[in-house]
Parts: structure tokens; sequence; C-alpha cells
């Protein structure tokens, strides 16, 4: 049974029955309205065919496929679908992408983690157990390995196979979940990443008392795990056992209690649950309609994220630090972790990050003094070193934070170098004078702002979010929060501001950014192939279809062109200029004397804006300069089914993974049985 019980919270034990209202809803609720029938669906259908092309940063190479990972709706009938790369199979760990389409099935935006094409060995030549050994090396105390796998490691646009290991332990200060990569050729370590965010709070109590909380139970059994939000719970990190007892109230008033502790840590998760669904639109913490759980009592000055779970542990008082901002941080960085791409990201991101859920989290509550009032700053009352608190999103100077980014700042320590996204979300909601007894916040290149509010700040910064992609950096994120704020706003007044807001922490405009005019729309279509991949033997030809979408805007004229043609292939299309919402065909003639390969063509349509698409194109796929028959991209194929084809027997033969487009099965080549 759902319980919504009464608690005392950090102050006083009082009756169940007795809560007060409070700013924000209290329950998890329904979802808000759900968009039109269908229009899921059409937004996804969408994505995976502009996936399979390769529309715009989406371009792969012959034996590189997306599969669909993550759905995530958002505000507006959008949808973030995330992907993962593979190469003949295996995963690509910075290779991801992510499309952002609508429920008409319109794609709006692609981001893609890298550009580079991938030709490497699949063959290892180190054994994972080698490979295990040295990644033990990188980790002062291993509890135990919790998984190895064969991938192609992508990182800094150079690709290398690699043997992942996550290992489960501790550094010389804290938990770790450490993913390893070594190369599987030279066994020398690549590079690695931890799941595990460390941050500081407070244990500043929340009110007014008492509280009311979600819990669970009935008939003089009750315990603290709220079933209306799968997932989340509250532990004693020492049992590991979720608190019960037989009465529905709970906490004795003292911060240095572990029940008090989660009746703070469960209000602060449950309030920024509601935070996200009626501010975001994100269905639950890990987007997912799911929580996680939380464990009060680690015996250490600090709260930790280790990639599945919250833990609490104390300030130099020994009071537990489960206050609102600390909770709203740390479920934060869990955010981060579950929106494309993760959280391996460049310094100072995934704290800033998690600073900006608690700021969300705090706003939306919305708790009187002398309670964890709305603010910008971080473990205000924690005083770990008596300098109050920890971080100022408004000035982050004031702790010795640096204000403004610059290039040192992917290796400035990770807290510190949250200073200028901490400032540009400060600046991005209540600008640079906002009054109200609002800190007043300067800028680093002069400028006067004014702020959008922090409800529409957070949503610029959370379409932002499910644009990212592995290894995200300060530069892609003005890309991704700039197309989330065009998006959001067609009138470019949220576009402008965000970009104002970069430009004021001294973020410059990157070569990805999109451009956003004043008055009608924006002008855009989208285009997609099909098939996007096909054969065709020397003196053949083969053939598809470019069908193009007005996006946004009126249409446009499209001038129609190919590129990277192999030796002896011509292209040709019917007609070569069109209206965006208009199809044309394309067809790819082989000479007789064209070389037999693999070949990857961009298509470009060009006109006020422009996109490229790409098809795959073998040429003479038998073996010996055996002319193959075509694979026909409508067709499903059994895996050895057979063929006679010019005097020959050809089976079908699986040369990757992945879809075909326009069918369910996978798609691959004729092998050639005979002598050629």
């Amino acid at each position: 049974m759902n319980r919504r019980t009464t608690t005392a919270g950090t102050v006083l034990a009082m009756l169940a029955g007795l809560a007060i209202g409070t700013a924000g809803p209290s329950s998890a609720g329904a979802d808000p309205s759900p968009p039109p029938a269908n229009s899921q669906a059409l937004a996804v259908s969408a994505a995976d065919r502009a996936a399979a092309g390769g529309l715009d940063s989406l371009a792969k190479g012959p034996d590189e496929q997306y599969e669909r990972q993550v759905v995530t709706p958002w505000v507006d009938d959008l949808y973030s679908v995330a992907y993962q790369r593979t190469y003949r199979g295996l995963p690509v760990v910075g290779g991801d992408a992510v499309v952002l389409a609508d429920g008409q099935g319109r794609i709006r935006s692609t981001q893609s983690a890298t550009g580079t094409r991938i030709a490497v060995t699949t063959q290892p030549t180190i054994t994972a157990g080698a490979a295990e050994s040295t990644s033990k090396a990188q980790l002062p105390v291993v509890d135990r390995v919790d998984s190895h796998r064969l991938v192609v490691r992508v990182k800094d646009d150079r690709s290398a196979l690699a043997w992942e290991t996550v290992l489960v332990g501790r550094t010389a200060s804290a938990p770790s979940r450490l993913h390893v990569f070594v190369d599987a050729g030279t066994g020398v370590v690549l590079n690695s990443y931890d799941d595990v965010r460390a941050g500081s709070g407070n244990s500043q109590w929340n009110g007014p008392n008492p509280l009311a909380i979600d819990t669970s139970g009935s008939g003089g059994s009750f315990s603290l795990r709220d079933s209306t939000r799968p997932g989340l719970s509250c532990a004693d990190y020492g049992t590991g056992q979720v608190f019960t007892k037989s009465t529905d109230s709970w906490g004795n008033g003292q911060a240095t209690s572990k029940e008090t502790s989660c009746v703070d840590a469960m209000w602060g998760a449950q309030k920024e649950w509601n935070m996200l669904r009626d501010w975001l639109g994100r269905n639950g913490h890990n987007g997912n309609g799911g929580s996680w759980p939380i464990k009060v009592g680690l015996n250490e000055l600090n709260a930790y994220w280790d990639g599945s779970s919250v833990t609490i542990g104390h300030n130099q008082s020994n009071q537990w630090i489960s206050s609102m901002d600390v909770i709203g941080h740390e479920f934060g960085h869990g955010i981060d972790q579950f929106t494309p791409g993760g959280a391996g990201s460049e310094a100072g991101l995934g704290e800033g990050t998690g600073d900006i859920f608690g700021a969300l989290t705090e706003a939306y509550t919305n708790e009187p003094s002398p309670y964890d009032v709305p603010d910008y700053t971080v473990g205000e009352t924690v005083n770990l070193v008596g300098q109050g608190p920890i971080r100022y999103m408004y000035k982050p100077s004031t702790n010795g934070d640096p204000d403004c980014y610059s290039s040192s700042i992917p290796s400035t320590e990770v807290h510190k170098a949250a200073g200028p996204l901490n400032h540009w979300f400060y600046l991005l909601a209540e600008g640079t004078s906002p009054g109200g007894g609002k800190p007043n916040s300067p800028t680093c290149n002069n400028t006067t702002l004014t702020g959008v509010g922090i409800q529409q700040a957070g949503k610029i910064f959370y379409g932002g979010m499910l644009l990212k992609t592995s290894g995200m950096t300060y530069k892609k994120y003005r890309t991704t929060t700039l197309t989330s704020a065009k998006t959001l706003d067609p009138t470019c007044a949220l576009f402008n501001k965000t970009k104002a807001a970069w430009d004021a922490v001294s973020l410059p405009a990157q070569p990805n950014d999109p451009t956003c005019t004043s008055g009608p729309t924006d002008p855009d279509f989208s285009m997609t192939l099909n098939p996007t991949s096909g054969n065709a033997p020397p003196g053949g030809n083969v053939t598809t279809t470019v069908s193009t979408t007005t996006t946004g805007g009126t249409a446009q004229t499209l001038t129609l062109t190919t590129s990277n043609l192999p030796g002896g292939v011509t292209s040709e299309f019917t007609p070569g200029t069109i209206q965006s919402g208009a199809n044309s065909s394309l067809k790819f003639s082989v000479s007789s004397s064209a070389t037999p390969g693999t070949y990857p063509v961009t298509v470009t349509a060009a006109g006020t804006t422009t996109h490229t698409a790409q098809y795959t194109l073998t040429v003479g796929n038998g073996p010996g300069g055996c002319t193959a028959p075509a694979w026909n991209a409508n067709t499903v194929y059994t895996n050895g089914s057979v063929v006679s084809y010019n005097g020959h027997t050809y089976r079908a033969k699986w040369w990757t993974q992945g879809e075909v487009p326009g069918t369910t099965g996978q798609w691959g080549v004729w092998v050639d049985l005979g002598a050629c």
C-alpha cells in the first residue's frame, strides 16, 4: 500500500496526518498530458531513418551501424533518441549519437560524439586476462572486477580496438567504479573514467514541519521505500537494510540520526522527481519512470553518486548531510549518467550539472527561511572549513573558482571547473541585476543581461543534456543548449539570451552552433534515403529515393549533388532540383572498369540550409571479381540462403549487425560459393 506519511523531519516527531502544503505538488501523481497518439512512433521512425542514412553529423563508415538505445520524451512533443554505434558488431565507446525529432516525424537536430571513420582490426593480440591485470594497477583498492568486454574506443578522434574492464573498489579517498580501456594490440592503457561522482553538502533542515513524504506499508509494518517512485528508498549504509518500523512517523528531530537523515533525503528526492516531471517533462529520475536507492551512514565528510545509488556521509559536526541541495546535486549526477552520452565529460560539467539540479529542486520546492530556501549557493550551512558555502553560482570567484571559461578549464580540478557552467546558468536564469534580494552577477565581457527565469533556464539546459554525446565538453554544451533554446522558442528570444550568457562567461562561438533569425520560423528541412545501401555489378546500376521534408518556415529550392564517388561510378538525380517536401530518384551507374569494393557516398541537398545523407554503395562484391546479385533492401534474407546468378551460386552472409531500411531483418553481402 502506498502511503503519504507525516514526519518530524529534522526538528520534531509528530503524528501522521498533519502535513502542511508546500509550493510544489507533493506526490508522484500522473505524468503530464500525453502527446497525440502515435507521435512517439513517428518521431522514433524518423530518427531511425536519419541514423540509418547518416544524416548530417551521423555520417559513418561502411562497417559501422547505429543501434537505438533510449527514447526520452521531452516537452512540446519532442523526443530525444540515443544511439550506440557499432563497428563490425563491436560497440564503439565514444561513437554514440543522438537525434532530436518531433511527433510529426521531423528531424530537429542531430549530434554525434565523433566524426572519425573507424578502420581497425577486430582481432585482439592482448588477452582479456592480461588487460584485466593491467587495469587493476589503475585503482589502489580493487574489490572485484565487475565486467570486461572487447570494444572500439574512440577518443580525441582516434580509434583503437580495446578491452574495457570495469573495476569496483576505492581510490585513495573515495569509492570507485572505474572503466579502464587497454589497447588490445599493445596492452597500453588508453584512458579511463569513473562512474563515481563525489561532492560536499550540508545538513540544513527542511521544513516547515511536519513534512509529508511518500512511504509504503500498512498494518503496523512500514518502510522508507517509495513505491510511487520505483527504486527510491533509504537504507542504513552499515547494514544495507531499508529503514522499517511499526508506525508511519519518522525522525527524531536530530540531524545525527540516520532515520532523520533518510527523511530529509526522501523529501529532497521526491521534490526533485516532481520538479523533473512538472518543469522539464522528464519521467522520473532515470527518465523511464524509475529512481535510485539512498544509503545514509558513510563515515566520510562527503556524499557520492556511485553509478546506481546515492551515499550520504556527514559533516564536521557528525550531522548527516542529506539537505535538499546535496540530494538534488547527487541525483543530478544520476540524471547526467542517464541522459544520452552518459556522464564521462570534461572537467566541471558533471559537478556543475549537479549544482544546477540542486538549485532547480530548491526553487521548485520553495521552502521558507530558515529552511533550505531557493538560492544559488552550494552547501551554504555545512561550513566545512569555516567559510560558508562551498560554491557560489552567481559569482564563483567568491570562493576562488573561475568565473570565466578559458583553455585551462579542462585541466582544472572538477569542482572548481564547474565555475563557468554555474555562472552561465545563473546569468541565463537571473541576469546580471535581478533584484528581489537576489545577488548581482558580473560578466566576463562587461555586458548587462536580463534572465529568463530558473524554470525556463532549466528547460534549456535539460534540452541541451538530451543532445549530449559521450566526451561532452563546454564547447559542445554551448552548441546543444543553443539548439535547445531555438527548438523551444522559434522567435529566437531564448536563443539570444542563451547565446549572450555563454558570451558573458567567455565561451566563444563554435563551428556547429545553430543560427536563429527573428521573425518567421527559419526555413529548414530534413532528408532521408531509401534504401540507404545497395549493390551493383560492374556494368550495372542501382537506385535509391531521396526524400525531403520541410521542418521549418516555407519550402525552399534544393540542389542535389553527390560526392566521394569511386572511380568508374557516376550518379544522376531525376530531377536534380526539387522543392523541400518533394522526392528525387538517384541512380548510380557502374562502369565495367569500376573497382569492386564498398564505398560511402555523400548525398547533399543545398538550399537556404544544407543537409547531407550517406549511401553505402557496394560494387561487384563477389570474390575474385565475380559480379554478385544485388542485395534487395526490401527483402529479408535468411543467413545461409543461396541464389543463382550469372552461372554462379551465392550464399547470403552477414557482414555486420544492423537494420536494413524498410525491413525488420539484417543486411549483408553475397558470397560466391564457386570459383570465378
